[in-house]
């Protein structure tokens, strides 16, 4: 049951990932759902040490946790941006 919960965040905070980036027509469901993921583990490498607060990938589903893991996803599509075209939008 974890398993389907870690899936379904993931894929909903990537999907709102791509549409804060403007990168939503060039995403389908799985990489939504790995944008999601991904940019949940970089949040918490990255963000969660400063505010305390564990991402999706650490087990924990609150609304802090959400907020770490979409910051992390934004960070990710704000990188391949930067990779694929130079600029970050």
């Amino acid at each position: 049951m974890n398993l389907i919960v870690w899936l379904i965040a993931g894929g909903v905070i990537g999907w709102i990932a791509s549409l804060l980036m403007r990168t939503d027509g060039e995403q389908g469901v799985i990489l939504n759902v790995l944008v999601g993921i991904v940019g949940a583990a970089i949040g918490g490498w990255l963000i969660s040490p400063m505010v305390g607060i564990p991402s999706i990938n650490q087990g924990s589903l609150s609304l802090g946790a959400l907020a770490v893991s979409l910051l992390g996803a934004v960070v990710l599509l704000a990188i391949v941006n930067l990779i694929r075209r130079g600029t970050t939008r």
